[in-house]
C-alpha cells in the first residue's frame, strides 16, 4: 500500500476568490488535502478569466485551483448558506478571504461556526486583519505590500517605488496563513485541543519579512530607503551589467568577498585591512560596486558566472520564463510538472515546494471547470437527485 500524502484525510471548505486565500487552499490540496471550492453560480472565481487565457480559461487557473472540487453555490440565499454550515460541520478547515463581516452577515462568522463545529481551524485573510481601526478597510495585495514597508524599498532612490512583478503581498498572506492552519491542525491532534480562528491580514504578513527596518529605526531612528538593486548594509551585492545583460553577485561573506577581488584581478582590495570586515566594505560601497562593474561590464553573462563559481562566489543571471523552462537544476527537482487541463490541454505548470521525502505533494487533479462537481459533492452529503434539481432550478446551486 502506498504511503498516504501528509494531508489525505484533512477537509478544506475555500471559500473567497483570487489569490490570497485560493492559494493558501491550494498549497493544502498539494499536501493531499481535500478541498472542496465553493465559486459563486454564473461567473465564479475572477481568476477564471484573469491574464492570458485559454480556451475560455486563465492558464493561471490552471495552477491556482489544481487539486480542487468546485461547487457552485449561492452564498447569498438561505439555502445556499445552509449547504455551506452542512459542509463545514464536517471539515477541518475553512478558508476565506472576503472583507472582514462578510460571513457574520451570512450567519457563517467565526463565533457560529466555532459552535457548529469546535474542532473548525477557520483561516481568515484579510486586508488588515479581522479587528483594529482599518478592519472594514478595502484591502488588496498591493495596499499590504505598501503599508507593510516593502513597497517604500522597492526601485531606485527619488524614483516612485515600483511593484515587485507577483502578487507578493497575497501570497506571502497565503503562506502565513498555511503555517497557522497546520499549528492548529497539530494542536488539535496532539494536545487534544480545539479549532481556533487564524486571522491573517496583508500588511501583517508583509510587515513580517521586513528583516531589521523597526529595530534600526528603534534604536538609531534610521529610516530605510530605497536602493535599487543593492543590498544595503551587505556588502558587496548588487547587479553588475555584463556586454549581454546582468548578472547579481554576492560578495559579502568575508572569505568570499577576499575570494571575489582576487577572482576580478584587484589584490589591493582582497588584502585592504577596513575591507576584511563588512562594517568597513559599507563604507566604501560605492568604490566595491565601481570596481566589480568595471570587471564585469568587458565580459558576457556566462564568462562572469563560470570564473566566479570557479571561485566559489555565489553569482547568478536574471532568469526570465524561457530560462526557467530551459533549466536543468528545475527540471532535475521537479520544479516545471506538464499538467492537462480539463480541457485536455497540455501545460508546463510549477511544481510543488517544499519538497518532503516521505510524504510528497502531487498534483492529483487539475483545476475543476465552474461547478464541476457540484452534484458528487451534494450526493456526499445525502442529497438526492430531485433534491438537487430542485436547488438548482431555485439558483442555489449550479
Amino acid at each position: 500500500m502506498s504511503t498516504p500524502q501528509a494531508l489525505q484525510g484533512v477537509k478544506v471548505i475555500e471559500m473567497g476568490q483570487l489569490i490570497a486565500g485560493p492559494f493558501a487552499a491550494k498549497t493544502l490540496g498539494d499536501f493531499g488535502a481535500d478541498v472542496i471550492k465553493i465559486e459563486p453560480p454564473g461567473a465564479g472565481d475572477p481568476l477564471r478569466n484573469w491574464r492570458m487565457v485559454q480556451n475560455g480559461t486563465s492558464v493561471w487557473w490552471q495552477v491556482q485551483s489544481r487539486n480542487k472540487r468546485s461547487i457552485a453555490l449561492n452564498l447569498r440565499s438561505a439555502e445556499g448558506q445552509a449547504i455551506a454550515r452542512q459542509l463545514i460541520a464536517e471539515a477541518d478547515v475553512l478558508v476565506e478571504n472576503f472583507r472582514p463581516g462578510t460571513l457574520e452577515a451570512w450567519g457563517l462568522g467565526w463565533d457560529a461556526l466555532h459552535k457548529l463545529n469546535p474542532g473548525l481551524v477557520m483561516l481568515r485573510i484579510s486586508g488588515y486583519g479581522q479587528t483594529g481601526p482599518y478592519r472594514d478597510r478595502p484591502g488588496f495585495g498591493v495596499v499590504g505590500e505598501a503599508m507593510g514597508g516593502l513597497r517604500h524599498l522597492t526601485g531606485e532612490p527619488g524614483r516612485v517605488p515600483v511593484r515587485v512583478g507577483v502578487s507578493i503581498g497575497d501570497t506571502l498572506a497565503a503562506l502565513h496563513g498555511c503555517i497557522g492552519v497546520l499549528a492548529a491542525l497539530h494542536h488539535r491532534k496532539a494536545n487534544g485541543g480545539l479549532g481556533q480562528m487564524v486571522d491573517v491580514a496583508l500588511h501583517e504578513a508583509v510587515f513580517n519579512v521586513m528583516e531589521s527596518l523597526i529595530p534600526e529605526y528603534s534604536a538609531f531612528g534610521a529610516v530605510r530607503e530605497p536602493a535599487g538593486s543593492a543590498l544595503p548594509g551587505i556588502t558587496p551585492s548588487n547587479a553588475y551589467n555584463c556586454t549581454d545583460g546582468c548578472v547579481l553577485v554576492a560578495g559579502n561573506g568575508d572569505s568570499i568577498f577576499k575570494r571575489l577581488m582576487l577572482t576580478i584581478d584587484r589584490p589591493d582590495l582582497a588584502n585592504a585591512p577596513d575591507l576584511a570586515v563588512n562594517a568597513g566594505r559599507n563604507l566604501r560601497a560605492a568604490e566595491l560596486d565601481a570596481a566589480i562593474g568595471s570587471w564585469t561590464a568587458g565580459r558576457t553573462v556566462e564568462a562572469v558566472i563560470t570564473a566566479l563559481l570557479a571561485a566559489d562566489v555565489p553569482v547568478g543571471r536574471v532568469y526570465t520564463a524561457k530560462d526557467i523552462s530551459e533549466d536543468p537544476h528545475y527540471r532535475a527537482r521537479d520544479m516545471l510538472l506538464q499538467q492537462t487541463t480539463r480541457d485536455g490541454d497540455t501545460l508546463e505548470v510549477p511544481g510543488i515546494v517544499p519538497k518532503l521525502s516521505a510524504t510528497p505533494g502531487a498534483i492529483r487533479s487539475a483545476a475543476p471547470h465552474l461547478g464541476g462537481d457540484t452534484d458528487a459533492v451534494l450526493k456526499d452529503m445525502g442529497l438526492t437527485e430531485a433534491q438537487i434539481a430542485t436547488l438548482r432550478a431555485q439558483g442555489v446551486v449550479a
